[in-house]
């Protein structure tokens, strides 16, 4: 492909896949229903976060009616039954329960722990009902739904909760539609800072891009209106909540019972108060004649509070799969008052809307396990106030603490999310297109420099070939560090791979404009590797990916130089576990030495017309003052000779935080003045052409300018070209006083 067909390959949004033309859809449907569905279809891969009782179940049903071929849907135990009435109730007949694969024409309806007894090759579509169950990256069922569908061209994720805490969990959806992997999502977007390397955060100024990409295969709704439908329907009635403390004796020497702060302390305050909160429990049940659901943590609590409620019915862990659906579908038909059992059996996806009565027999930490357990009967279609009635002991206070603060956090984030997608949501879903932000080019030139804001490699295309001298600058390194969110940035690239065929765009180019004998030298160091990004703890050769591939364009390695840096610097700033020192004592195989930089110099091949004999330049003194010293003295040179510099000095870099536009934005650190200073000094003369693709805020152009040179840079990112205008006018400025000094 030409340089503009890849540029437009590296879009963010995912590319839909869907049906071209979308067939009458339901008449059952709401309004915001049908459009979204009409939506998915014409995605083809998409995720649908409609919060409970919105119609989830309809909407993927009606997807699958429209799919060509068959469709294989995937639902948690008792859900798969419940969505084939739902079916019924729509019209929809072309669905059955399936064990195991029988192939008679129906689409198949199964339970996510009998997905290993189907051939996924058969099926041109596959529907995740309740796709929460990606939310545990590292999960068995979560790795086999994801490598099982990778082949399977229409695809639909369907939840309430797609991530209740955690951005990270959204990875795991794009991961399945094939819009991302999780890894390039952590690379593109998140950032961790140093001291929590587990804990990766939404980069400040990646923030809307990110939107706009998730919305490009995801929608989520709370409620119609988010999306600017009518709410009428779906107004939820009032949501009571009761705590019931079971009071504890002290116990050892303490005057006052202690809270249990542990979790093992936590686990044993639960059981020796089993028979206390049983009761307490089973009173509120018994009190009325109504359905009333129970949910409990412990054995021991579902078979106590069972025995104590009449007409109770368990549904336990180990029941075969047929006796607990028969429980839970049971409950949903009114065949039993009471239904006992725990979130993990029933507290996904379904329908309850009959009970308003809700009882938790203690809490675990998990709010998503609250929240889906408390949703079956608090839903939209639900007719009466819902009690939750929620009995621990007084020892627990913690965790229902904990419990109330992730709530808090989660509803925070899920009023972000929808305020962050509503905008995009809309415009896609109504089939509006959504605004791409321009794309500027500009130029600011004297006789001393030239600076153009655009694209590095269709800018450097305006260059004369044959008329640099030498170029230096500091490239992107991969998807590691980003400084826009334009598709034309290196450093925005989802895989190494379409990295390195973009900077290949820019590498050919430099060979055309670059003086025959003449270098050019790259300023780099080798990437260090994390477990959540890349898999593995280690260090990335981008030095000798450098060299390889300027040695595919017709380069010829010329030189390198190492540069040092203070390992204990370095250490507080990224705090490496291979650079802790108390990793010495743990496991000193994972310790390592400090990255240092790199100056790869390579040569074009040919005669170079120009020879750099000199005068050279060499500052004293003052940054701002230099002095002609002829040729390189031999103490000079020795020290420019030597495969390691140990006198760069870091800091000696150009101020660039006023180019800063967003929080989080990072500019890597200024090439260094002396690295710059040293290779125009080497290997240039006065007055010839130094070129910059990757100007930033004109580094090289500043030491260039002063020393005599003519410059040329490109940058893409408009903050960072302003900044660097205004550099090179500075430097152009402390030229022109030196002269009138001499």
């Amino acid at each position: 492909m030409d340089y503009q067909e890849f540029i437009e390959s590296k879009a963010l949004s995912d590319i839909p896949t869907g049906l071209a033309e979308v067939p009458e859809l339901n008449a059952a449907m709401f309004d915001f229903q049908r459009d979204i569905v009409s939506w998915a279809l014409k995605r083809g891969r998409a995720a649908i976060w409609a919060d409970c009782g919105l119609g989830k179940t309809l909407m993927q049903l009606e997807w699958a009616r429209h799919i060509p071929g068959k469709v294989l849907i995937l639902a948690p135990l008792a859900v798969a039954h419940q969505t084939i009435r739902e079916g019924e109730k729509f019209g929809i007949t072309n669905l059955e329960y399936m064990p195991d694969e029988i192939d008679n024409g129906n689409n198949p309806v199964t339970n996510y722990e009998r997905m290993d007894r189907f051939d996924f090759s058969k099926y041109t579509g596959v529907v995740l009902d309740e796709s929460s169950i990606l939310k545990n990256f590292t999960g068995k069922y979560r790795n086999l739904v994801i490598e099982s569908c990778q082949d399977i061209p229409y695809r639909l994720a369907c939840t309430a909760t797609p991530a209740p805490n955690d951005h990270m969990e959204l990875g795991n959806h794009a991961e399945f539609v094939g819009a991302m992997t999780r890894t390039e999502m952590l690379s593109m977007f998140f950032v961790h800072d140093g001291g929590e390397t587990q804990k990766w955060r939404l980069k400040g100024h990646a923030k809307g891009e990110f939107w706009k990409w998730v919305c490009s295969w995801a929608v989520m709704i709370r409620k119609p209106s988010d999306l600017g439908y009518d709410d009428r329907d779906f107004i939820l009635p009032e949501l009571r909540m009761h705590h019931h403390t079971i009071q504890t004796e002290a116990t050892g020497d303490f005057l006052f019972q202690m809270e249990a702060q542990t979790l093992q302390e936590r686990n044993s305050a639960r059981r020796d108060t089993v028979e206390d909160r049983c009761r307490e429990a089973a009173m509120i049940a018994n009190a009325t004649d109504k359905p009333v659901l129970i949910w409990c943590n412990l054995n021991s609590e579902s078979e106590t509070v069972t025995k104590l409620i009449p007409d109770a019915v368990e549904v336990s862990g180990c029941m075969t799969d047929e006796a607990k659906a028969k429980g839970l579908v049971g409950f949903s038909k009114g065949d039993f008052r009471v239904l006992v059992t725990k979130p993990k059996i029933g507290g996904f996806g379904m329908n309850w809307q009959h009970c308003s009565t809700v009882i938790f027999l203690g809490l675990n930490d998990s709010w998503e396990s609250y929240y889906q357990a408390v949703r079956r009967c608090y839903r939209f279609g639900q007719k009466n106030k819902v009690d939750v009635h929620i009995v621990t002991a007084d020892i627990e206070g913690n965790v229902v603490r904990n419990i109330q603060r992730k709530e808090a956090d989660a509803e925070k984030m899920a009023a972000g999310m929808v305020e962050h997608m509503r905008d995009i949501n809309r415009e896609n879903i109504k089939g509006t297109q959504v605004n791409k932000s321009d794309y500027k080019t500009e130029v600011v030139e004297n006789d001393n420099y030239k600076a153009m804001l655009g694209d590095c490699v269709e800018r450097t295309r305006e260059i004369e070939s044959g008329s640099v001298h030498y170029s230096i600058f500091s490239p992107p390194f991969a998807s590691l560090y980003t400084y826009s969110n334009s598709a034309r940035d290196m450093g925005n690239c989802k895989t190494d791979d379409e990295f390195y065929t973009h900077y290949k765009f820019l590498v050919k180019e430099l060979y055309r404009v670059l003086m025959d004998g003449r270098l050019v030298s790259i300023h780099c160091m080798n990437l260090p590797t994390s477990k959540a990004r890349d898999g593995v703890i280690g260090i990335r050769d981008f030095r000798g990916e450098m060299i390889r591939m300027f040695e595919d364009a017709g380069f010829i390695y010329h030189s390198e130089v190492c540069i040092w840096k203070n390992p204990v610097t370095a250490m507080q700033r990224t705090k490496a576990l291979g650079l802790l020192h108390k990793q010495i004592c743990k496991d000193s195989a994972m310790s390592r030495q400090g990255i240092p930089d790199y100056l790869v110099t390579m040569r074009k091949p040919g005669v170079n017309p120009e020879p750099c004999s000199g005068p050279f330049e060499k500052f004293v003194g003052d940054e701002s003052t230099f002095e002609n010293t002829g040729n390189l003295s031999i103490d000079v040179w020795q020290r420019y000779a030597s495969p390691v510099w140990m006198d760069i000095n870091p800091s000696n870099t150009l101020q660039h935080r006023s180019a800063r536009e967003h929080n989080d934005e990072r500019h890597i650190c200024p090439l260094q003045l002396d690295v710059i200073e040293r290779g125009i000094q080497m290997w240039s003369n006065p007055g010839d052409l130094v070129l910059s693709p990757f100007m930033g805020i004109a580094s090289e152009g500043y030491t260039a300018v002063k020393m005599g040179r003519k410059f040329v840079g490109v940058e893409l990112k408009e903050s960072y070209y302003r900044q660097a205008v205004k550099n090179l006018a500075a430097a152009e400025q402390l030229k022109q006083q030196d002269l009138f000094d001499v």
